[in-house]
């Protein structure tokens, strides 16, 4: 009804004024004397600067609507605008005044003006210190509360501010490092299946890692909501009101019928789990930096940059986690080893103008989505296959790229896209990687970062593409895979499952923690994985 009541003003203020051409606003098009396209018209910050520069050219009418909230949802001022275009004389249709106060405005309301919501973050950094003392000292601030930021013109932006945020939630030490909410999964009327991607794959995950007694509910991190102050660390404010627009959305997640339904259905259905994977990559780049890794079993959003998604891909989780690891001052140097079957062209192009502190290698198809030339830019060590590339060239190209990777390079923090759409079979990747062979893959990356150097570093892993059924049960035998193999481990989580099914009686299984921590020949305990212990690997193996 308020954006009718809108329409209805913008029409009567057309009417009075004798308008006949069309005038574009925003994005509606206004075809006198009715509106073509009924959808909502935004304005944002109509209270401040900007609506005062409304009123200086359209003076009555404008005063009509502009001293609501949103220029006033009530009849009263309904019947004032009335009142005001009826007591006003006509304009005869050869004076140019309204049609160049038209114009002007059109030009005003086109343009992305800020300037309120600036004016809002300045009202709201009057307390500085108590976020400044808590990030400078490396704590996070785990009350949840309403954060604050500074708008955020992308990745790029000189602006290292630190910033209070409640997404860095207390963790407990029975609990893995690795993070997942019910909250990932996307499901409305059956629409997620009109795109290959499995919108379920993160619940079948945890789902299958639970049956083999390695999680539970009370040893899983559940992350929290990105907020939209979170989000504009690194997204500019146009970008995310883009997102307002259904159509905008599915253009994103390429579901074509996504731009038939109300915008607060896709923020629910669609956005909100988006924002919470990339709320829990945020989270989990903490717990790296904390426990030595940490796996979320969402996120991998590496096709959306600061100012432009696709590819199912709304939201720059990882260019965020990194982002917040640097204004932390956690790290000052990060790796991203992007092996998804997909050129990760969004944190490449957030990262372009930081290459000295970010370093990206990127393995993928190069004749696939996205074809993105100018992002190529900003990988430092590309790796472009072909069709159906199988196991033994794959694997031996991560293994030496990753080498030289690490030889050029002293990351602080690996952050790991692990994107399962390599897999033979997958329709979108067309790559020939065996599920033993994303196994290895996996393995490797671990084994480069927790062998053969004298301090580890942090992992952070995200699960990213893969758009086969069977891809989640990939996922799942993996993790079990470097558990079993003492490259992650969390010993507190070890011993509450154990005490958990001796309270309950039940009997282990060859799956169960208990047979699974059982070191195997020449291999350190999983609890154990910074181990000095000498243990053989993959990389062994390349090595002869």
């Amino acid at each position: 009804m308020r954006s009718y009541r809108i329409f209805s003003h913008l029409a009567k203020v057309l009417q009075h004024n004798s308008v006949k051409t069309s005038t574009l606003v925003g994005r509606v098009q206004i075809g006198w004397p009715l509106i073509s396209l009924p959808v909502t018209l935004s304005f944002d910050g109509v209270e401040g600067k900007w609506g005062q520069r409304l009123k200086s050219y359209l003076q009555k009418p404008i005063q009509a609507f502009v001293p609501g909230p949103i220029m006033g949802d009530t009849s009263e001022n309904t019947s004032k605008l009335d009142s005001q275009t009826a007591n006003q004389a006509p304009v005869s249709q050869g004076d140019s005044k309204p049609t160049e106060r038209m114009q002007t405005l059109q030009e005003h309301l086109t343009q992305r003006t800020d300037e309120h919501n600036e004016e809002q973050s300045r009202q709201n950094t009057q307390e500085p210190s108590e976020a400044s003392a808590a990030c400078s000292s490396g704590q996070p601030n785990t009350k949840v509360q309403k954060t604050d930021h500074q708008e955020g013109d992308g990745a790029s932006s000189s602006s290292e501010q630190p910033h209070k945020t409640h997404l860095f939630v207390e963790v407990a030490d029975h609990q893995w490092p690795i993070v997942y909410s019910t909250e990932y999964n996307i499901g409305f009327l059956g629409m997620e299946k009109l795109h290959p991607f499995d919108s379920g794959k993160w619940g079948k995950v945890f789902q299958f890692l639970r049956e083999e007694g390695m999680l539970s509910e009370a040893t899983i991190v559940r992350p929290l909501e990105a907020t939209e102050a979170d989000l504009l660390v690194v997204h500019s404010s146009s970008y995310i009101n883009s997102l307002r627009w259904s159509i905008t959305v599915a253009g994103i997640t390429e579901v074509p019928p996504v731009a038939l339904l109300p915008n607060f259905v896709v923020q629910k259905k669609v956005l909100k789990p988006l924002r919470t994977q990339t709320g829990g990559t945020i989270l989990a780049a903490k717990l790296a930096m904390e426990r030595g890794w940490a796996i979320n079993v969402g996120g991998g959003f590496h096709h959306c940059s600061s100012d432009r998604g696709g590819g199912f891909c709304a939201y720059a989780d990882i260019t965020l986690s990194i982002k917040f690891l640097l204004e932390l001052g956690l790290i000052k140097k990060a790796m991203i080893v992007d092996l998804d079957a997909h050129q990760g062209n969004g944190h490449a192009r957030d990262f372009m103008d930081m290459m000295d502190k970010v370093y990206i290698m990127d393995v993928y198809n190069r004749n696939i989505y996205p074809h993105d030339g100018f992002a190529k830019r900003g990988i430092r060590r590309k790796v472009e296959l072909d069709f159906f590339t199988g196991d033994e060239e794959y694997l031996d190209k991560v293994y030496n790229h990753l080498k030289k990777a690490l030889e050029e390079f002293e990351p602080d923090i690996i952050v790991y896209n692990a994107g399962t759409d390599c897999l033979e079979g997958d329709p979108l990747g067309a790559l020939s990687i065996t599920a033993e062979g994303i196994k290895n893959r996996d393995q490797i990356v671990f084994e480069f970062a927790k062998k053969e150097r004298d301090k580890p570093i942090p992992v952070l892993m995200v699960t990213s593409g893969g758009y086969q059924r069977n891809n989640a049960r990939i996922i799942a035998d993996s993790i079990l895979n470097l558990r079993q193999k003492g490259l992650i481990g969390c010993q507190a989580a070890e011993e509450h499952q154990a005490k958990r099914k001796k309270k309950t009686g039940s009997s282990g299984s060859p799956s169960s923690p208990e047979s699974a921590t059982t070191p195997s020949s020449g291999a350190s305990s999983p609890t154990s994985p910074t181990s000095g212990e000498p243990r053989r690997g993959l990389l062994d193996w390349f090595k002869r």
